[in-house]
C-alpha cells in the first residue's frame, strides 16, 4: 500500500455544514480505543488547559531551534515539547482577535465576523457564535477563562456571556493600557493634561476585571504600567488555585489561560528583568511566559490531575515586526498581519500523559479551528458540535492520540480580513493575495506596513524546500493545480449556504 499523501487523497464530507476531513481508520480505532479505555478507567473526560501566548513567534522556543540561541532559554516548553506532541505546521489567523475567536469558535474570520483586532472599545465580538466553553458547560464541564479577551468589550462578547463560568482578566489588549501612558513613545499626550483626559473618556475600560456566569463584571484594578508588569503573576496564581480547587471536584474542567505576555510594549516583571541572556525586555518575558506554563504543569502534578489533563500550548500570532526589537522571532517570511508564514504559523504543542505519546514531531496541518470539533471528539460529545452554521474545524482526536498518527486536514485557508488570501495542502502553498512586505516608510517592516496585493497569477510555494517563500514554482508545477482548484472552489462555495458575518467596522452587518 502507498504511503499516505494529503495532496492525492480524497477528504470525506460528513455534512453540508462541516469541512472534509481525512478518515485514517486505523488511526481512529486506535483513538476510540485509548478514549473508552480511559473513560472506564477514571470515569470522566479530560480537563483541558489551554495556554495561549500573544504574538509570541515559531522559533522563539528552545524545541523550535530558538530558547538559547535566541537569547531566552526555556527549559520548561522545551520540556512540555519532549513529553507531547509538537506541531511544525500549526496554524492561527494573521492577527489576535480572529485567531482567538476562531479558536472558540471553530470557524474562519469570515464567519465569525472579527476580522481584525476590535481596538479602544470598539463594538464587535463573539456575539451570536458558540464557543467552546459553551458547549464544553453543556457537557458538564466547569469552564474557567483567565487573562487577555480581545474578542469583544460589548456585553454580550465578554467571556460571561459566551460560556465561561467565570473571568479574570483583562477585556482589551496589552499596550491599550500602557502605551499612552509610557512618556518614551507618548510624550505628547502623557504630557499634555488634555490629551491625556481625552484618552481616559475613550469608551473602553482601563481596568482588568472579574465576572460570574451572566452577570456584569467588576473592575478589580486600573492597569497602568506597574500593575501591568504584574499582571501575568496576578494570573498565574489565580489559575493556579482554580486547578487546586478543581482537584477536589467531579466535574471535569476547562482552563482558557491567555498570557498578557509577549505583547508589546514589554514591562518585565521584577524577577525577571534582565534575567535573559539577550537582557531584552521581550526576552526577560519569554522567561516568565516559561516559568509560568511550568508553575501551571506542577500545579496538575502536585494536585494529580496532570494525567487527566490534555494541554495545548500556542501563540495567536506571529511576530509583531512593527515593534522591533520589542519583538519574536520567526524564521519564516514576514510577521503578523500577514498569510506569509510568519505571520500565521505559529508553536504548537499537545501534552496528554499517558494519551498522546511522548516526543513526537509531526508536520501535519492543524489549525486553531480544529480544537472546537476535537475537545468534543475528546469529551465524547461530538454531536453537540453546531449543525446550524458552518464549522471549518476537523476533529483531530485520532491525529493526538494514535501512535504517530496523521492529520486529518487536507487544507489551510488563509484569510487576510475579508480577503481569502490561498490555501495549503501537503508541502505546497498556493497565493492569490497577499501583503507587500518591502514597505521602506516604516521603523520596522511587518503585516502591518504592507498593501494588500492581488497577484495576475496564484503564486505556488513548495514550503519544505522554500519555507521562507521566495520562489514563486507555479510554472513549473501545474500539474497541482487540480488539487487547489478543487479546494478553493469547494471552500468559497460554502458560503453561498452559509454567508459571511462582519461585526465590526462601518461595514458590520445590521443584524450584529
Amino acid at each position: 500500500m502507498p504511503v499516505f499523501d494529503p495532496i492525492a487523497s480524497a477528504a470525506t464530507r460528513i455534512s453540508e455544514a462541516r469541512e472534509p476531513a481525512f478518515v485514517h481508520v486505523d488511526d481512529s480505532n486506535v483513538a476510540k480505543q485509548k478514549l473508552a479505555a480511559y473513560m472506564k478507567r477514571r470515569g470522566r473526560p479530560p480537563n483541558v488547559l489551554i495556554y495561549l501566548m500573544d504574538d509570541v513567534g515559531w522559533g522563539d522556543m528552545g524545541c523550535y531551534g530558538g530558547g538559547v540561541a535566541v537569547g531566552a532559554p526555556t527549559p520548561q516548553f522545551d520540556r512540555l515539547a519532549a513529553q507531547g506532541l509538537r506541531l511544525t505546521s500549526c496554524y492561527s489567523e494573521p492577527t489576535c482577535s480572529p485567531s482567538r475567536a476562531t479558536l472558540l469558535t471553530g470557524r474562519v474570520p469570515n464567519r465569525h465576523g472579527l476580522h481584525r483586532p476590535p481596538m479602544y472599545g470598539e463594538p464587535g465580538g463573539l456575539q451570536g457564535e458558540v464557543t467552546i466553553a459553551e458547549l464544553l458547560g453543556q457537557a458538564g464541564y466547569t469552564t474557567q477563562a483567565v487573562g487577555k479577551w480581545h474578542v469583544g468589550e460589548n456585553e454580550a462578547s465578554q467571556p460571561q456571556h459566551v460560556g465561561f463560568d467565570d473571568f479574570y482578566g483583562f477585556l482589551s489588549v496589552s499596550d491599550m493600557y500602557s502605551e499612552w501612558r509610557d512618556p518614551q513613545f507618548f510624550p505628547e499626550i502623557v504630557y499634555s493634561a488634555a490629551r491625556t483626559e481625552w484618552i481616559k473618556n475613550m469608551p473602553f475600560n482601563r481596568c482588568f476585571v472579574h465576572a460570574k456566569k451572566g452577570a456584569a463584571a467588576e473592575n478589580v484594578e486600573e492597569v497602568t504600567i506597574p500593575v501591568l508588569s504584574l499582571l501575568d503573576e496576578k494570573w498565574c496564581a489565580y489559575s493556579t488555585a482554580f486547578i487546586e480547587r478543581m482537584a477536589s471536584e467531579k466535574k471535569p474542567w476547562l482552563l482558557y489561560h491567555c498570557t498578557r505576555g509577549a505583547h508589546f510594549d514589554n514591562y518585565p516583571h521584577e524577577k525577571f528583568l534582565a534575567k535573559s541572556p539577550a537582557r531584552h525586555p521581550y526576552k526577560d518575558t519569554l522567561l516568565e511566559l516559561d516559568d509560568i506554563i511550568g508553575r501551571l504543569t506542577a500545579t496538575l502534578k502536585a494536585t494529580g490531575q496532570l494525567e487527566d489533563t490534555l494541554i495545548f500550548i500556542s501563540s495567536d500570532n506571529g511576530p509583531h515586526m512593527e515593534t522591533w526589537p520589542d519583538a519574536a522571532y520567526t524564521p519564516f517570511r514576514c510577521a503578523k498581519g500577514s498569510t506569509w508564514e510568519g505571520g500565521v504559523r505559529v508553536p504548537g504543542i499537545l501534552v496528554w500523559p499517558g494519551m498522546i505519546d511522548a516526543g513526537r514531531v509531526s508536520d501535519g496541518i492543524f489549525d486553531f479551528n480544529d480544537i472546537l470539533p476535537t475537545l468534543m471528539g475528546l469529551a465524547g460529545q461530538p454531536e453537540r458540535v453546531p449543525t446550524d452554521r458552518f464549522i471549518d474545524g476537523v476533529d483531530q482526536s485520532s491525529f493526538l492520540l494514535a501512535p504517530d498518527g496523521l492529520s486529518n486536514r487536507k487544507y489551510h485557508y488563509y484569510w487576510l480580513m475579508t480577503t481569502f488570501s490561498g490555501l495549503r495542502c501537503g508541502e505546497y502553498k498556493m497565493l492569490l493575495s497577499s501583503t507587500s512586505d518591502d514597505a521602506t516608510d516604516a521603523f520596522g517592516t511587518g503585516g502591518f506596513t504592507g498593501i494588500l496585493q492581488r497577484h495576475t497569477y496564484p503564486k505556488l510555494y513548495n514550503l519544505y524546500l522554500d519555507p521562507k517563500e521566495t520562489h514563486n514554482y507555479l510554472t513549473r508545477k501545474l500539474s497541482y493545480m487540480e488539487a487547489f482548484q478543487v479546494g478553493m472552489r469547494d471552500h468559497l462555495g460554502t458560503f453561498r449556504r452559509f454567508p459571511a458575518k462582519r461585526v465590526m467596522g462601518m461595514a458590520a452587518d445590521a443584524r450584529n
